[in-house]
């Protein structure tokens, strides 16, 4: 099945898949996490295999600088949050 990361995250459970192929980054890596979370969902029955392809040198490596920074300002956020 191909399926873009938009209508991956929506509600969709992909219990048949077993390979995810990422192919187009987000700033975002809850909404990736999300997509590829739909093939683990409670039914699947074998091993989920994902992938992600990118290009060096594109804007896609500057993507990928802005997920973990995302990554870590809401980690930090969570803990300011959560600790107290």
């Amino acid at each position: 099945m191909l399926m873009s990361l938009k209508a991956g995250n929506l509600g969709l459970n992909m219990v048949a898949a077993c390979h995810v192929i990422m192919l187009d980054p987000w700033w975002n890596p809850y909404v990736e996490d999300q997509a590829v979370d739909r093939a683990h969902r409670i039914g699947q029955t074998r091993p989920v295999t994902v992938s992600r392809f990118t290009v060096k040198d594109t804007v896609e490596d500057r993507i990928l600088a802005l997920q973990v920074i995302t990554s870590v300002v809401a980690y930090a956020i969570m803990i300011v949050f959560f600790s107290t």
